[in-house]
Parts: structure tokens; C-alpha cells; sequence
């Protein structure tokens, strides 16, 4: 009977935890910006770190700021750019960095010695293995941020273009827009509409 007991009061307490949790959570929500949720959606979420923050979610904070201009995510390329500058109408500029074509990380597994530190330093969990095993990157996962690159201390880790498919082929020739140009009076032929002479 004490048991039956100590569990029935054992629930009801967690119940009533679980409320009160479910009522702070939205008592005292934060929303968040909205701008900042889209600034962030256009950034190719690799987390390298080339702009200058420790994230994506950091630099798209410090662009609704103010604080740092659109123009500072290498993998995001000129269409990034192009796209922050449409969503804030702000003027389009070149990259800071020099783009590179988008490549994904490869490592030697013959030469790997399990050391786990690109494990540590990938910042999406995108290599795989165990201590003095062989590591291997999972290319699906992999944002080409290169932050795996400098902790290796046997060079085994490489970056390897990705080749053109149908995910990321891209129109080569610049597009030309055209637009209609109004009719005037003088272009129309004469005798009204359509060059239709009327009866006499």
C-alpha cells in the first residue's frame, strides 16, 4: 500500500511539474525577428566562421543590426549576396573573399590515425569514427567549411570539388531581360487601328 503510495504521489508530482513547465515555456516565450529567421534562411548554414561570427545565426543577427555588411559569406557566394541586398534593399557588392567553387571535405583513410580532432572541430557532425580508428566524412552533411582542415596533423584531409549535377547546375550565360516597349501614335499605320482604312 505504501508503495502504490509513494508512486501515486511520485505522478501527480511530475504532472504538475510538466505543467508548470508547459506554462513558463509560454508565459515567458521569446519571440524571435522575424528579419533575422529570413536573413538566416538565405545563408548556406555551413557554420565556417569566414564572416567573421562563430555561426550562421550570429552574422544574420549582426546584418539585421547593422553591424556587418551582406557581403561576407564566401560560401554563399554573389547569389547570397544578391539575395540578402533583394530581402533588405540594400545595394549589391562584390565579396569580401574570393568564391570558390563548392567542395566537400575527403580524408585519406589510409593515412588517418584516429586522432578525432576534425570530430571536434566539424561543426555539423559530418565525420564520422572512433579513437585510433579510421575516419570517414559524410559527404551529405558536409558544407565545405574547412575547419577540419587545420587541426589534422597528418594532412589527410583534402577538399574535393563537387561535381555539376542536376542539384547545383547553374544557367552559364547571362540572361537578358526584355521589355515591352509602349506603342506610339506615329507607329501606328494610318486609317485607325490595325491599318484598317475606314469606308468612305
Amino acid at each position: 500500500m505504501e508503495i502504490l503510495l509513494a508512486i501515486a504521489i511520485m505522478a501527480l508530482g511530475a504532472v504538475v511539474l510538466g505543467a508548470a513547465l508547459g506554462f513558463a515555456s509560454i508565459k515567458f516565450k521569446v519571440e524571435g525577428d522575424p528579419l533575422v529567421e529570413k536573413i538566416e534562411a538565405i545563408l548556406p548554414q555551413t557554420q565556417c566562421g569566414q564572416c567573421g561570427y562563430p555561426g550562421c545565426r550570429p552574422y544574420a543577427e549582426a546584418i539585421n543590426k547593422g553591424e556587418a555588411d551582406i557581403n561576407l559569406c564566401p560560401p554563399g557566394g554573389m547569389e547570397g549576396v544578391a539575395k540578402l541586398a533583394d530581402l533588405l534593399g540594400r545595394e549589391v557588392k562584390a565579396l569580401e573573399a574570393e568564391e570558390r567553387p563548392k567542395a566537400v571535405a575527403l580524408i585519406d583513410e589510409q593515412t588517418c590515425i584516429g586522432c578525432t580532432l576534425c570530430i571536434q572541430a566539424c561543426p555539423v557532425d559530418a565525420i564520422v569514427g572512433a579513437a585510433k580508428q579510421m575516419h570517414t566524412i559524410v559527404a551529405q552533411q558536409c558544407t565545405g567549411c574547412e575547419l577540419c582542415l587545420p587541426p589534422c596533423p597528418v594532412e589527410c584531409i583534402s577538399m574535393q570539388p563537387i561535381g555539376e549535377n542536376i542539384d547545383n547546375w547553374k544557367w552559364k550565360y547571362p540572361v537578358v531581360e526584355i521589355k515591352a516597349q509602349p506603342i506610339s501614335a506615329r507607329d501606328t499605320p494610318t486609317g485607325g487601328p490595325g491599318g484598317i482604312k475606314e469606308a468612305a
